[in-house]
Formats: structure tokens, C-alpha cells, sequence
């Protein structure tokens, strides 16, 4: 990975997550990136500017009304400069005032003003970044082409355990080198189906599996910090949106995930399948909630779904196919058998069971294609990720020589 002679500008705002911006700027000029940061006035309280201009080399920016920068139109000049704007962290505050086009100070008229590609990294509590009002301002970014990096989910400053920290400086700089284009999979579009599905048998019961989507929703992840325009289909899951994936799509049930799959495939290089969808459903769903009758079973009749690996097959000119195949024994032979009855060109298998896959935040992988294949030891779902996504990114290139 290289950022050599790339020109970021690094907005920090207020928050206690601008601590983590002081690593940013050092891994940021450890790929050779000429890094300027602004500050907001609140992001002083947290972190002197002096620290960024130590770590950065540069001077640190605070105010519009500078009069030394302003004298030639600093403020411009800056603009024209950056190639990049990335805005981390980004408080509930700056993106509302992104979201609405103000520019009542230096980040915020920067923003305006440059016609580099902006990034924002939110950062804030829980209940804060649940609040309608914030997720209205991200729809309203994303719409104008903000892309925005996290937040991730764990413990928080304040005490709360959630959705609302900032990435990590390393995720922060690999999806800045993603998009500029340098990754394995740049130029590529990439669609992900992640977690369960869910068949409704009433109002209040479903038939379902234990997939967590923690491991569609790294591949995704991955995909995007190798260069991917990533889409994600995801059954009933509560994760966050990974980093850098583009456009994000929940569905629930087998059928609606095979539509949205299908809808979305047209336009994609590879599709990954790892969405755990159920093959059968409920043949009819009652309207009203099934009483249990004392003394007496009850049977459900169930249909086939439609299988999405065979409906893309089947199609002239489909994307590159990845499958998965989660098994609780025998799982190499059922993966070769998947790879040809599919016609896959790769299919990653796993064994499920107390611990790993499934509910757990490791797993193994068997990767198999025809001609060859490797085992992924047992690892973090995001190193396993990461690790695919490079064996896929080389099958990919070959498939197409």
C-alpha cells in the first residue's frame, strides 16, 4: 500500500475521538501522504494544535479568520490543494452542518469549497448517532456522494457499549488508500449477500438459522479496502454498515433476498454469497398468531426457495461466483460437490459447530476452485476477510486472462 506524494486534508471536529486522529496523521505519513489538518474550535479543547503540527509537518489550520492564511485566500488555496478531505472524527454537529450547507467556519466552507472527494468518520454516542435526526443527515451525505467510514460498535467514553465509535486510525488510512484506486480489487464492482434469512410461519414466529452476517459483512468490508464498489444485501441482522460499502440493502426473507440479489448482480464483477439463506419456507404463513391446542401437533408444510448460486448460473454473462458452504461434517467433499452442481467459480467452506462459524467470532475456511485450492487457518472473520478477498482477487485475474 502506498499513499506517496497523495495530498489529504484531515478535518478533525470536536470530540474525545480526536485523541485517535494524532495516530491517523502518523500512519497517513508512514504511506508518504503530505497531510494538512484543520481543526474546529471545539477540537482544540480536546487536542492542541500543536501536537497535529508536530505529527503532520505542517501548520495546523483553526480559524477563517486567520489573518497571515487569509491574505492571499488561504482558505481557497487550501481547497484547490486537497485531493482528499477526510473529516474524522466527525461530530453529530459538523455533519448536520455538512448535511445543510453551512459554512460558519474553516472545515465547513472547506468542504463547501474543494472538489476533492470527502470522507467522514462519525463519532459519537450510541443514542446520538441512533437519533432520526443524524441518520437523516447520513442519508442526505450519502446521497451527494459523502462516503462515510464507520462507526464501529464497542465501548464508549461515556460508559455506553454501541454503534458510534470512531474507526481505528489503520481501517481510517486503508480505506483512504482504497479510494484512490490502488487496491487488488480497484475498478471492480462487487456485490455481498451476508447473514440469515428469515421465514415467517405467523405474526410473531419464523423459522431461521444462527448466521451472525459477521463474516459477509468483513468480506464486504474487505472487498471495499481493496478498491471494490462494494453493494451489500443483508438478511436480519443488527451490524453496522461496514466501511466504504457503497450502497446497502436489507432484506429479510429467502425471496427477497434472491430479488434484491438478482436486481443488483447485472451490474456487479463478483458476486460473494455468504448470506446463510434458508432453503425452505413455510408453504403457506397464517395471517393470525397459531394457538397451541392442548394434546395435538403441529405440521408445517414447507416449499422450496429459489436457489440465488443457480439462478446467477444459469444466466449468460454473470458475475464471477463465490460461494459458501457451511457444514457440520464432511465439508470438503460437499464443497467440491456445490462448487460444480452451481457452477461456481470458487466456493469458501467452513466447519460450524461449538465455537467457530456461526455465533462466534472465528472461523476456518477451506477455499476451493477447480484446479486448485488452500486452507485459511483459524482467525479473526476480518484477517480471514482480508485474506480471501486477496486469493479472490488472484482467481479473478486468472479467470479473465
Amino acid at each position: 500500500m502506498t499513499l506517496a506524494q497523495r495530498r489529504i486534508l484531515l478535518g478533525v471536529s470536536g470530540g474525545i475521538a480526536a485523541y485517535k486522529s494524532c495516530e491517523l496523521v502518523r500512519r497517513l505519513r508512514e504511506l508518504g501522504a503530505e497531510v494538512r489538518v484543520v481543526m474546529t474550535e471545539s477540537a482544540t479543547r480536546f487536542v492542541g494544535a500543536a501536537t497535529f503540527q508536530a505529527l503532520s509537518g505542517q501548520p495546523v489550520r483553526v480559524s477563517l479568520w486567520d489573518a497571515s492564511a487569509e491574505a492571499a485566500m488561504g482558505h481557497i488555496e487550501l481547497a484547490r490543494w486537497a485531493e482528499r478531505i477526510l473529516v474524522a472524527p466527525a461530530s453529530a454537529d459538523l455533519l448536520a452542518r455538512l448535511a445543510h450547507g453551512h459554512a460558519d467556519d474553516l472545515l465547513s466552507t472547506l468542504c463547501l469549497a474543494s472538489a476533492a472527494p470527502l470522507q467522514v468518520a462519525p463519532a459519537m454516542n450510541r443514542q446520538m448517532w441512533a437519533h432520526p435526526a443524524v441518520q437523516a443527515n447520513i442519508q442526505t451525505l450519502q446521497r451527494r456522494g459523502v462516503q462515510v467510514l464507520g462507526p464501529a460498535s464497542g465501548e464508549q467514553a461515556c460508559g455506553d457499549v454501541g454503534s458510534g465509535r470512531m474507526l481505528e486510525p489503520q481501517a481510517l488510512r486503508d480505506a483512504m488508500v482504497a479510494s484512490f484506486g490502488d487496491g487488488m480489487l480497484a475498478g471492480l464492482r462487487v456485490l455481498v449477500s451476508a447473514g440469515p434469512t428469515y421465514e415467517d410461519i405467523d405474526p410473531v414466529r419464523f423459522i431461521g438459522n444462527r448466521s451472525s452476517g459477521r463474516m459477509g459483512f468483513a468480506l464486504a468490508e474487505a472487498a471495499a479496502l481493496a478498491g471494490a464498489s462494494v453493494t451489500l444485501i443483508a438478511g436480519p441482522v443488527s451490524l453496522p454498515t461496514p466501511t466504504g460499502v457503497l450502497a446497502r440493502v436489507d432484506v429479510r426473507s429467502a425471496a427477497q433476498m434472491h430479488a434484491a440479489v438478482l436486481a443488483a448482480a447485472a451490474e456487479a464483477d463478483i458476486y460473494i454469497g455468504t448470506a446463510a439463506v434458508g432453503d425452505y419456507r413455510p408453504a403457506e404463513v397464517a395471517t393470525r398468531k397459531l394457538k397451541k391446542k392442548a394434546g395435538a401437533d403441529l405440521f408445517l408444510q414447507l416449499a422450496e426457495n429459489p436457489d440465488i448460486l443457480a439462478s446467477l448460473s444459469a444466466q449468460a454473462g454473470h458475475p464471477f461466483l463465490v460461494g459458501f458452504a457451511a457444514e457440520t461434517h464432511d465439508v470438503l467433499p460437499y464443497a467440491h460437490e456445490k462448487l460444480q452442481r452451481k457452477g461456481l467459480d470458487m466456493i469458501a467452506a467452513n466447519q460450524v459447530g461449538e465455537g467457530i462459524g456461526f455465533e462466534a467470532s472465528d472461523n476456518a475456511l477451506s477455499v476451493v476452485w477447480n484446479g486448485g485450492s488452500i486452507d485459511l487457518a483459524r482467525a479473526s472473520k476480518s484477517v480471514l476477510a482480508r485474506q480471501l478477498v486477496a486469493i479472490l482477487a488472484e482467481r479473478y485475474r486468472a479467470a479473465r486472462a
